[in-house]
């Protein structure tokens, strides 16, 4: 039974010279989990928001989306939102109530449910999603996983035919986006719903999928099983192979043909084929970033506490740590640990009750010029969006540069150059709130850049962005590095992490229990570490990178092997 029939449609943005989406065709069963990747800006999200109709964007719609075998328009809005379920990137865009078993009981309400199955459902989904411990917790309390837990309970609850999900892992740690994966798979095995989902981090996800969607400048470029569309765009060579699952592309760079592993299961299976009966050869574990041990120290936390609230509890507790000059600092860890908190202090945005923070050997502390301005601090939250305020991303782009005492031509030849790199030559006349995730995320990125900071604190960079762009983005971070620049990040990406940081610190409890060289930090963890590490860990426990292996692999000399 066709859940979804998308014929021909194609849409526009207003002004836009070009189409988001180009004579999609495609045909949703009931029941099947689909999975719809593509580049930054390939049109993911606006072909989501064609699947309900309060979500679609303005602009020009051609083509027919029936759902259910009906036209979607003719679908009255009740319906739509009992049966067609979305959840949105952002957790808190979707949270209207104060408390967890409000926001549990809202879209039942809404519907004009009776109380009485309104108790009953509320009480089935807390029940179903593990929500009990904290039913009766202001949502402010809660972290980004468990947020993003209540929006999927509060939606099941109405009891949809459909689950449509937009890059709901992005702003996930690790554990916590696979336990938010599976719960998403099991609602599809024992509820039979239907999933479509976007997604960037397909390492977890893929396997949990019958087909694999891919997008490229608006049209479907394949569409098929999860290993039969990765061989495909193997076969293309397209750039989207590098979003495909680490087992994979480790295959696709050391065997010439044979079946492709998903799964790190797979992977190690095939590994120990490849290997069988032969000496493993260990490459000594090298690194070529520099140590900076003699460096001098540009940020120094000592002993240093903090809590939002007087009377609340502790945030950040007895935290010290170092970030050396010209350093790529990197700071993992599980949501609601303090990594965010710690880039807020740093800024000055936040002050500690106790202990003491140094920037480039000063008291950090409130003064008459704000440490961001003193100490060229660049700052990329992680709400891209609240770094826009104008009406297009050409004009927030010159924003930033308004005070700064420069001429035209000198603004014009450093926007020019930041659009260059951060590929927005073709967004510039649009509203910043217009673009997709990653695309809010490179804009962002480039007002920041144009501050040329001396420090520059990043606080999820690579959420929403596609492999390809993270491959630029690490790359010129390194070439920021060259050119003297202290890097800080927070992020939930161990495999940038682990391929472009130089030192990695694990946050828990609101302090650092670890921090090490990246390569003998990933290598010396058993979940927070990278898919290559965990896949070949038996035979190499210092390969962190897909790169790692793959050389491991290729010094083993081996006959023709699938």
């Amino acid at each position: 039974m066709e859940i979804y029939r998308i014929e021909n449609v194609s849409f526009t943005f207003p002004l836009a010279s070009g189409h988001a989406l180009s004579e999609i065709d495609l045909t949703i069963k009931s029941g099947e989990f689909i999975t719809v990747c593509g580049k930054s800006g390939c049109g993911k999200s606006t072909l989501l928001r064609q699947l309900k109709s309060i979500l679609t964007p303005h602009g020009q719609t051609q083509g027919t989306v029936l759902f259910q075998g009906r036209p979607l328009k003719d679908v009255e809005q009740r319906t739509q939102a009992a049966e067609i379920g979305f959840v949105l990137q952002q957790p808190d865009n979707q949270i209207v109530t104060d408390k967890v078993w409000h926001e549990l009981a809202f879209g039942l309400e809404s519907l004009g449910v009776d109380q009485q199955t309104i108790r009953l459902r509320v009480a089935e989904m807390a029940s179903f999603f593990g929500i009990q411990a904290w039913f009766h917790k202001n949502v402010t309390e809660l972290s980004g996983g468990q947020k993003q837990l209540l929006n999927l309970a509060s939606i099941m609850a109405m009891n949809p035919s459909v689950l449509i999900l937009d890059e709901p892992t992005s702003q996930l740690d690790p554990i916590a986006a696979v336990d938010f994966l599976e719960t998403i798979s099991k609602i599809n095995r024992e509820l039979g719903t239907t999933i479509i989902l976007s997604e960037h981090r397909l390492e977890e996800v893929l396997p949990l999928s019958d087909r694999l969607i891919v997008l490229d400048q608006g049209r479907v470029i394949v569409d098929d099983t999860p290993a039969l569309a990765g061989e495909k765009l193997h076969a293309m060579q397209h750039p989207m192979f590098a979003s495909m699952p680490t087992p994979m592309q480790i295959h696709a760079g050391v065997a010439r043909g044979g079946e492709r592993p998903l799964t790190v299961k797979e992977g190690r299976k095939w590994l120990n084929a490849y290997t069988h009966d032969r000496k493993v050869e260990r490459i000594a574990a090298t690194s070529t970033k520099e140590s900076r041990t003699s460096a001098p120290v540009v940020i120094h936390f000592q002993d240093v506490w903090f809590k939002h609230d007087r009377s609340g509890p502790d945030v950040i507790k007895d935290l010290s740590f170092d970030v050396r000059d010209g350093e790529f600092y990197c700071m993992v860890g599980g949501n609601g640990t303090g990594k965010t908190t710690t880039l807020s202090l740093i800024s000055g945005v936040l002050q500690p009750y106790r202990g003491k923070i140094t920037m480039q050997g000063e008291k950090h502390a409130k003064r008459e010029r704000h440490p961001i301005v003193k100490h060229r601090l660049g700052v990329l939250p992680q709400n891209p969006s609240s770094l826009f305020v104008k009406k297009t991303v050409e004009l927030d782009l010159y924003e930033m540069l308004t005070d700064v005492p420069i001429s035209k031509e000198e603004k014009k030849q450093k926007v020019d150059a930041v659009v260059e790199f951060t590929e927005l030559g073709h967004l510039l006349a649009m509203h910043p709130y217009d673009l997709s995730g990653g695309e809010q995320q490179r804009a962002a990125l480039a007002k920041v850049l144009l501050l040329d900071p001396k420090i520059l604190l990043l606080d999820e960079p690579t959420k929403g962005l596609d492999s390809f762009f993270k491959q630029k983005l690490g790359l010129f971070l390194r070439k920021l590095q060259r050119q003297g620049v202290t890097i800080v990040m927070v992020s939930h990406d161990v495999e940038f992490c682990a391929m472009y940081g130089e030192r990695c610190a694990m946050f828990f409890d609101g302090s650092i229990i670890a921090s090490h060289p990246a390569q003998q930090f990933f290598a010396g963890n058993r979940f927070y570490t990278t898919a290559a590490n965990r896949m070949a860990r038996h035979l190499w426990p210092e390969a962190v990178t897909m790169e790692g292996v793959i050389a491991r692999c290729q010094a083993n000399p081996t006959p023709n092997l699938a």
